[in-house]
């Protein structure tokens, strides 16, 4: 009731879209800076260039004055985080795919991987009562955008390291699997989106006084 007592004004649905992507790269600084499995795998990254990329990219979230913009910054940065890990693997040229139609290992991985957080999205809000159409940022560019809204909250935050430590390391899929289930399942990742999303909700749906 809350999610939906916000969601049909512009203003507050944009602030939701930029609260998610808030969440989304301070969950990337607690992931990517001084873990010990993605440095124990060969993930070696300078903490000031993230975290340089990371604060560019929250001001430019802060400005965005529609979701187009924020769509843009969300995408300019996953562009920049493909590069930091490829520099941070020694990976070499990477070039993200569209639809699936990547050879690589990284271009492969990185599409199961976010499947598994598609699918901890859709569960998140099933468990909260929210109908996939009820999305604040990818609503008009993709059906049941919710779910990519949720899995927002860590998919670059594990997803994207695993993928490129894995295909650095000749994982197959099945030991690229299980290393993104464990790092899912050590960050607790359902029941931080769960959490999120209810915290939103009940920031922004407060009934006015």
């Amino acid at each position: 009731q809350h999610w939906v007592r916000f969601w049909f004004d512009d203003g507050l649905r944009l602030e939701a879209a930029k609260a998610i992507q808030r969440v989304r790269l301070a969950r990337i600084a607690d992931h990517w800076i001084g873990n010990r499995k993605l440095a124990d795998g060969g993930f070696e990254l300078p903490a000031d260039r993230l975290k340089s990329a990371l604060e560019a990219s929250r001001r430019q979230v802060d400005l965005a004055p529609d979701n187009t913009a924020l769509l843009t910054e969300e995408a300019r940065l996953t562009k920049k985080l493909f590069k930091l890990a490829c520099d941070a693997t020694d990976y070499g040229e990477f070039v993200r795919a569209k639809n699936g139609s990547g050879a690589d290992p990284a271009n492969r991985f990185l599409d199961h991987g976010n499947y598994l957080a598609y699918g901890l999205g859709a569960t998140a809000s099933w468990v909260l009562g929210l109908p996939h159409g009820l999305a604040v940022l990818h609503g008009k560019t993709r059906r049941g955008g919710l779910v990519f809204d949720i899995a927002d909250l860590v998919k670059d935050a594990l997803i994207l390291p695993q993928a490129f430590v894995s295909a650095m390391r000749g994982d197959d899929e099945q030991g690229f699997r299980e290393a993104c289930i464990e790092s899912l399942v050590q960050a607790e990742a359902l029941d931080f989106m769960i959490d999120t999303v209810k915290a939103i909700a009940l920031d922004l749906g407060r009934p006015a006084p």
